[in-house]
Parts: structure tokens; C-alpha cells; sequence
């Protein structure tokens, strides 16, 4: 990942806070000082921070995990939308649906639902039905469509949860907490950073401090996504050879039989004696 340019968080705004009577003191260590009734954010250490959040996200994408993006305010609904469809990651711009990752079996069961209005239209039995319940239907798609839409693709929990803006999002970073869910932000100076895993201190109003910050996570994941397609595409072309081992079937010998020596008797002749004639004397 390229390093972050100090320079282009600058000219974007990045180091804008709020008011300084809107402060969290808890956000104290991210700010570099004060003008004109104004926090400035310290932009080495949101470099820093950026650099360290891009790599963790880069490595949740790797691993094949799903990467949740929440942005409901008005500047950053547009732009998260349009970043987290450019790398198929899922996103929430409208109302959080509450029980969005708590109660996540149910919002799979009105997902599913927009399947299956789908299969009616395909099909030809939605032809079948009254006017009144084409609209009713119809309408209930365009709901879902607005809300879900976004997280068909999302058929388990996330691996992380990336959220601009941490005081409007509250509710979504208090059901990530629950489930232990990795929680990556921006958050401002009225913010408090302690229930984030991954804090970028930066201007979380401004659109083009948001795009800019935006930017660098989105390449980040893009990378991580691209060496694990790489990482496929190797191990399809490199699968090993296994061959089978030749096994030899032991050469059965028959067993030697030698035929017992049968050693003939030994017969003696017998001994004859001549017999003995009285000389003369």
C-alpha cells in the first residue's frame, strides 16, 4: 500500500475538528491544537493511523471475509455507497435496521424474501394476483430494495465494520461490540474514540476529507482482493501430481520339499573260517 501523503490530507480537510467546546476529552491525544475556537487534528499520527487500519482491512479481505461499511449521514452516504460497490464489499447508507447483526438469522429471512418476489415475477404467478396485491408487493420489494439491498451478497456475518461518523452510528457499533466484531472509523473530535478497534482521527463532515480517507482504505482492500484471486489462480495451475505407488505383489515361492534320504542297511558278510588240519609231527 502507497504511503499517505501529509500533503492530500491537508488540501482535503482531513485535520478540521469541531468546536472546541464539542470536544471528548478522550480524543485529547489525536489533537495537535486550537485556532480560532477550533480542535486541529494532528495529521501525522492520522496518517499513521490510516496506514495501520488499511493494513488490518487488507488483511480481513485476503482471508475472504466480508468488510460492512455504515455511513447514513448525508456527505458520506453517496461516496461509501459508490466506494464499497467498486470493490463488492456491503454497505448501509439508509436507516440501520436494528438486529442488523444481532438478530442477522431474521434480516437473512426478509433478504430472501426479495428472492422470492423475484421467482413470483419470473415465474408468471405474479401475474396471477389482484392489482391491490401487485402493489402491495411491489412496494414491500422497493422497501427492502432501499434498505437490504445493499447486503444480498452478505450471506454471514461481517469480518469488520467500517463506519463514518461514530455518534450517528452508535447503534451499529454497539451490536458489532456484542459479537466481537472488529469496528475500523473516523472519528471526529466530538467523538469518543474508546469503543473502536481502529481509530482515524479525521474530519468525518466534510465530503472531501471523507473520500480522501475513504480512498485509501478502498485500495487497501483492492489490493487484499487481488492477492488472494492471485493466490487462486496459482494454486489451480500448481496442483501436484500425486501419483499412486506401484505396489508389487509378493512372488509366492513354493515351499521346498526334500524327499527324506533313505540309507540302505548295511550287510555284513559273515566270516569262514577254514578249518584247522593236525600237521604232521
Amino acid at each position: 500500500m502507497a504511503k499517505v501523503n501529509i500533503k492530500e490530507l491537508l488540501d482535503n480537510g482531513v485535520h478540521f475538528g469541531h468546536l472546541t467546546r464539542k470536544w471528548d476529552p478522550n480524543m485529547a491525544p489525536y489533537i495537535y491544537t486550537e485556532r480560532n475556537g477550533v480542535h486541529i487534528i494532528d495529521l501525522y499520527k492520522t496518517a499513521a493511523k490510516i496506514e495501520e487500519t488499511a493494513a488490518a482491512l487488507e488483511k480481513i479481505a485476503n482471508s475472504g471475509r466480508k468488510i460492512l461499511f455504515v455511513a447514513t449521514k448525508k456527505q458520506a452516504k453517496d461516496i461509501v455507497a459508490e466506494k464499497a460497490e467498486s470493490i463488492n464489499m456491503p454497505y448501509i447508507t439508509e436507516r440501520w435496521p436494528g438486529g442488523m447483526l444481532t438478530n442477522f438469522v431474521t434480516i437473512r429471512k426478509a433478504v430472501k424474501k426479495m428472492g422470492t418476489i423475484d421467482r413470483m415475477k419470473l415465474d408468471g404467478s405474479f401475474d396471477a394476483l389482484s392489482k391491490r396485491e401487485k402493489l402491495q408487493i411491489n412496494r414491500q420489494r422497493a422497501k427492502l430494495e432501499k434498505n437490504l439491498g445493499s447486503i444480498t451478497d452478505m450471506t454471514r456475518l461481517p469480518g469488520a465494520l467500517f463506519v463514518v461518523d461514530v455518534k450517528k452510528e452508535h447503534i451499529a457499533i454497539a451490536e458489532a461490540q456484542n459479537l466481537n466484531i472488529p469496528i475500523f472509523a473516523m472519528v471526529d473530535t466530538n467523538s469518543d474514540p474508546r469503543p473502536i478497534d481502529y481509530v482515524i482521527p479525521a474530519n468525518d463532515d466534510a465530503s472531501k476529507s471523507i473520500e480522501k480517507v475513504l480512498g485509501y482504505i478502498i485500495d487497501a482492500i483492492a489490493n487484499g482482493l487481488a492477492e488472494r484471486k492471485a493466490g487462486k489462480e496459482k494454486a489451480k495451475t500448481e496442483v501436484p501430481k500425486t501419483e499412486t505407488p506401484k505396489v508389487e505383489a509378493p512372488k509366492a515361492e513354493a515351499p521346498k520339499t526334500e524327499a527324506p534320504k533313505t540309507e540302505a542297511p548295511k550287510t555284513e558278510a559273515p566270516k569262514t573260517e577254514a578249518p584247522k588240519t593236525d600237521e604232521a609231527k
